[in-house]
Formats: structure tokens, sequence, C-alpha cells
């Protein structure tokens, strides 16, 4: 890589991390390339990415942006997941880390709070942007069908009311 290419991976290097929600640092350990592959695979489809770069590129990508804590984790063969949702990053690494050993979490970054290894596998419990959107929705639409049930019942025993006296008459 020649220094304009260097210029240019440091320059998108720091847009990704103005644009992202949370980075979490790992260790490469020796994992194959089919594993590095599904594990990139799993993250596009999280919405998140996983990139190795070189420690001392992102050091310098990292100035000026809310992740400089990073800054002491980046040290032997490390690689960044980030992502926008706060959560998804979190989720994949932690979910991979248990089917592979070789892939270790050193730690990670939401905005300038600086996360272990503990709070990383915290964040990964929680639900994603979009099951709290299913709930939020679902919390909003229970209401309104139990509304719905309440206005319909009285018209529903009036009718059956009617029902019986039409039936006792007809008898």
């Amino acid at each position: 890589m020649d220094r304009a290419q260097k210029r240019e991976f440091v320059a998108a290097l720091n847009r990704t991390f103005t644009e992202t929600s949370v980075v979490v640092v790992t260790r490469n350990l020796g994992m194959t390339v089919a594993q590095s592959t599904a594990l990139r695979v799993k993250m596009r489809d999280a919405g998140a990415s996983y990139k190795v770069s070189k420690n001392r590129l992102v050091r310098i990508a990292i100035e000026g942006t809310p992740y400089v804590g990073i800054s002491a984790m980046l040290t032997g063969p490390t690689a960044l997941s980030t992502s926008i949702d706060p959560v998804a990053a979190a989720k994949v690494v932690v979910e991979f880390a248990k089917t592979n050993d070789k892939l270790e979490i050193v730690g990670g970054s939401m905005g300038d709070v600086v996360l272990d290894v503990n709070a990383v596998k915290a964040l990964a419990e929680l639900p994603s942007l979009d099951e709290l959107r299913a709930k939020i929705v679902g919390l909003i639409q229970a209401p309104a069908t139990k509304i719905v049930q309440i206005i319909q019942a009285p018209a529903g025993q009036l009718a059956r009311v009617f029902g019986a006296y039409a039936a006792k008459e007809d008898a």
C-alpha cells in the first residue's frame, strides 16, 4: 500500500468512525479465510461491518472522533466491527466468538464510552433497534385493538338480546 492508498484508507476509516454508533475491537488468533468470510457475511446480514487493518492506521483514523479511547486496545492482530445499530456488531461478534475460539473480544466503544469485554457481552444481550421497534408497535397496537373490542361488545350484546327475543317470539 503506497502513501496515497493509506491516506485514502485512513479517510474512509475516519468517515466510518463518524457514522457509526459502536466499535467492537477483536483479536484474531489464527482464523482461517473461510472463518473470516463467514464472520463478514454474518456482519453484513446484521447491518454491520468487520475490518482488519493496521493498528497504526486505525490510531490515525480515530483522531478527532469519539472513539479515541480504543487506541489502548489496538495491540496485536486486531479487527474492528462497526455498526450504526448500537447492538448489531456486538451481537454478531459475541455469537461468533461462542463457536470460534480463535476470535477474542478485546473491548469496544460506544461513542466516547469505552467498553470492556463484559460490557460488550452485556450490550449483545440487549434487543436490536428492529426488535425494539416491533415491541413499540405491538404496545401501541394492543390498546387500539382492545378499544375496538370494547366498543363492539355492547353492540354484540344488543344483537344477542334481540336474537333471544326473536327466538322467544318464534317459539
